[in-house]
């Protein structure tokens, strides 16, 4: 039995922690498609962004998409969550609403706030999407830890989908990990107090649990809290999944990370969002350190 916690760093001592295109009635939607993002070298919003949520702080994962071209990022469901660190069944965690605001914001660490640079607004939680429908599968309730902040129309433009360092992703992973693949990441947490070459992190999987729902890995360094929700890649660059869990037992140090296609389907199936997709980098994938 795996001792999971939420890796969810908050606030204390000084810790900062689309609408839908109008259309006639007679007229069918038309489908948008965002050609152009900020440049990857240049955007203020992107894969491990710091995201600070009523004073918690987590890591942005992946960017996303619609039919009618509004822009999400993503980061883990309990980076909303009321409750304690060890409440990791989302069935019946706690969590703030859908509206909640969520600022993105760049530096900052234990000892001085960062500088904001957008915000936006929670409108998807698995946690929330899982108690409305009544969730009964105990997998999903243990390792479906996703959610989608909805990026301000103002902010939109500064926004890049490619993974810092590595690049990527390429595309979405449909077929998991096995035991020994190489993994990549790239986390921010605030307890690193801003030391950049901390943040990237290449590791191993250790497998596949929970009927594929999760992947226990380690990566040097492990995940910490304030990294919860950010980007893992899989050895081809492909969307692996969500930083989620750290283990405390048996595996102590490990981290478990939610299965993107599993978390992603589940939204595209109870979310209302039409035509939600993940959005490859504009950055070439490259995983040598």
């Amino acid at each position: 039995m795996r001792t999971p916690t939420k890796l969810l760093t908050l606030a204390a001592a000084g810790l900062v922690a689309a609408a839908a295109t109008s259309a006639p009635a007679t007229a069918a939607p038309k489908k948008q498609v965002r050609t152009a993002w900020a440049p990857a070298d240049t955007a203020t919003i992107h894969p491990g962004v710091q995201m600070y949520t009523d004073g918690a702080q987590c890591t942005a994962n992946f960017v996303f998409t619609d039919t009618a071209g509004t822009t999400y990022v993503g980061y883990a469901a309990h980076c909303a969550g009321t409750g304690e660190a060890t409440d990791t069944n989302g069935c019946d965690a706690g969590s703030l609403p859908l509206g909640t605001r969520v600022d993105f914001v760049e530096g900052g660490s234990l000892l001085a706030e960062g500088t904001r640079v957008g915000g936006g607004t929670l409108v998807y939680s698995s946690w929330l999407a899982m108690q409305q429908r009544g969730e009964t599968d105990e997998n999903a309730c243990a390792y479906n830890d996703f959610a989608l902040v909805k990026v301000d129309a103002a902010d939109a433009a500064e926004v890049n989908p490619s993974v810092p360092f590595w690049g990527g992703p390429v595309a979405l992973n449909t077929t998991g990990t096995a035991a020994g693949d190489t993994v990549y990441s790239y986390g921010n947490s605030s307890l690193r107090g801003g030391i950049e070459t901390l943040s990237p992190k290449q590791g191993t999987s250790l497998g596949t649990e929970g009927d594929g729902w999760s992947h226990p890995v380690y990566t040097v360094t492990p995940g910490v809290p304030g990294d919860s929700g950010s980007a893992f890649l899989d050895a081809e660059g492909n969307a692996l999944g969500t930083l989620s869990t750290l283990a405390l037992a048996p595996l102590a140090g490990s981290n478990g990370v939610g299965d993107l296609a599993h978390e992603l389907a589940y939204a595209q199936s109870t979310s209302g969002i039409a035509g939600l997709r993940l959005v490859p980098g504009t950055e070439p994938f490259s995983p040598l350190l």
